[in-house]
């Protein structure tokens, strides 16, 4: 038994108005059979959605992305670069990023399926909306691909929603093991977006410092903690709780979006961490037992798959948050004190954040 089942639990909440985006032209996003962005990680979600979830969840079909709302976020260069391997069987976009023939395809609706999800959730027509989309996003850069990321979803997606429904304040919540360099760079000077990242900085992309917390105007709107490998899945939701709960009262977002990647998870062959699948619908309680017990209005929370690359743990992963939104489990609060080896950590994060006027 985990250790965190001793803690006390919260209440089941009431279920959220769940939508999701599915779309097998995501699977025909070929990488090669050894690589670890396949399309089996996929296909297993949408086996279990099927299986389990079917008739709880609105399930959409997306659209592509238009020109236009990509290139607010890239350059007309790496949209011309992404469009030329229509015509070519295998390439590399990055020694990393592997495409075929349909990878543009796929790249367009994966954008796409984010920006209807934002549509969805703005109109009221749901509470939650989670894009089970790829390739993934968050390390795409304005003018290059990497990281297995081809166009930055997120990114898009919260450009649309600046632009369309004139939102101010947008927090993304990385808690992919890999740092989102893509999301970092591309609004650190950005007040409109605070970019709140957990993340092990010796894996890829060997970013995100705890002193890297934006410039100019967007100075203070971006929070990176690097995490330490032996943390379990009590330590996270502490650390979660001491400083992603404060940037939720400062801030006051409108929209929360979650760059929702599982390679944290201790199954998984790239992440090397130590988390369970609980950790993740863990997480999303901790947010939404915030509003509903503080008494503030519940932002729109928005999710899009980033990484996880063992296909068992993955979906594993998916249902925890699923099962959070749909008030399906009940999940252990944070430690009331905090574990080892975090009090140095968690000092460190609101010493170097203080300054800004938001925690």
């Amino acid at each position: 038994m985990n250790a965190s089942s001793s803690a006390s639990e919260s209440k089941v909440p009431k279920p959220f108005r769940v939508g999701t985006a599915m779309d097998d032209r995501f699977l025909d996003h070929q990488t090669g059979p050894d690589h670890p962005e396949h399309p089996r990680r996929l296909a297993e979600i949408y086996r279990m959605i099927e299986l389990e979830f079917k008739d709880r969840v609105m399930i959409v079909r997306p659209e592509p992305a238009t020109l236009e709302q990509v290139e607010r976020v890239h350059t007309p260069g790496h949209v011309r670069r992404i469009i030329k391997t229509a015509g070519q069987r295998m390439s590399s976009m990055a020694p990393d990023t592997r495409v075929c023939a349909k990878t543009y395809m796929a790249a367009w609706l994966a954008a796409g399926a984010c920006i209807q999800g934002i549509d969805m959730l703005m109109t009221g027509a749901l509470d939650a909306f989670f894009a089970l989309v790829r390739p993934p996003g968050h390390h795409a850069l304005a003018d290059r691909a990497g990281g297995f990321c081809i166009f930055n979803n997120i990114a898009i997606a919260a450009r649309h929603a600046m632009k369309r429904f004139e939102l101010e304040r947008i927090l993304v919540i990385d808690w992919d093991i890999h740092h989102g360099n893509g999301i970092n760079d591309l609004f650190y000077d950005d007040p409109r977006l605070y970019y709140y990242s957990t993340h092990d900085t010796g894996l890829y992309p060997y970013s995100g410092d705890a002193g890297d917390t934006g410039k100019g105007p967007g100075s203070g709107f971006t929070m990176n903690i690097p995490l330490r490998r032996e943390m379990n899945d009590d330590d996270m939701v502490y650390l979660y709780a001491q400083t992603l709960l404060p940037v939720l009262s400062g801030y006051n977002p409108q929209l929360i979006m979650v760059a929702a990647g599982f390679d944290a998870h201790a199954d998984d062959p790239l992440g090397k961490s130590a988390f369970t699948e609980n950790v993740y619908g863990r997480i999303a309680r901790l947010v939404i037992d915030f509003y509903r017990n503080g008494g503030k209005p519940m932002p729109l929370l928005f999710f899009a798959l980033e990484g996880g690359y063992d296909p068992r743990s993955l979906k594993a992963s998916v249902r925890s948050v699923l099962a959070a939104l749909l008030g399906d489990r009940i999940f252990p609060n944070p430690p009331d004190t905090a574990p080892p080896g975090l009090v140095g950590l968690v000092e460190k994060i609101r010493m170097t954040h203080q300054p800004y006027g938001i925690l």
